[in-house]
């Protein structure tokens, strides 16, 4: 009788070892969930911003180009990581806490702010990374077939889009 309390015992707490173990499997540990929502549109404190070393520079720089590079989003894809790769390696600490702030953006309401379909929020218009790439946006012309627009100019594609 002790013996079967006793297996009945280790059976309960290696079912709930599994039941416990599943749940961590489940449950976002590694910010695969932020990457695709963002709660808090001033997370760019959460991202560490050491510049100090040139390996800790290149670190974050790659990470901030594959952010904006792979969205999701085929326009903001060719947008942002466009923008970025041209301008990042010239960015202070300031604009990249800017372009982190960009970059926690949800997409489609970043694409209607930097196509001119809406307003953007005081908090976002205020972001100087967004009004560069608006900017960059409606004036830039690389005359690229981008899908689903011909052999249009990208600043047909954005006056399209509006």
């Amino acid at each position: 009788m002790l013996r079967r309390a006793l297996l009945n015992a280790q059976r309960l707490v290696k079912s709930s070892a599994i039941a416990n173990r599943t749940t961590t499997i489940i449950r976002p540990q590694y910010g695969w969930v932020s990457r695709f929502s963002s709660t808090n549109i001033s997370n760019a404190q959460s991202l560490e911003m050491d510049l100090s070393t040139g390996e800790s520079k290149r670190r974050l720089f790659n990470r901030l180009l594959y952010r904006s590079k792979q969205r999701g989003f085929l326009e903001l894809d060719l947008v942002l990581g466009k923008w970025v790769e041209e301008h990042i390696y010239s960015m202070d600490e300031n604009g990249i806490k800017a372009l982190v702030h960009v970059l926690d953006l949800q997409n489609p309401d970043l694409w209607r702010w930097l196509t001119g379909q809406e307003r953007p929020p005081e908090a976002v218009s205020g972001n100087p990374v967004r009004h560069e790439l608006k900017h960059s946006c409606l004036s830039y012309d690389p005359m690229l077939p981008i899908w689903g627009f011909g052999s249009n100019s990208w600043s047909a594609m954005c006056e399209r889009m509006g």
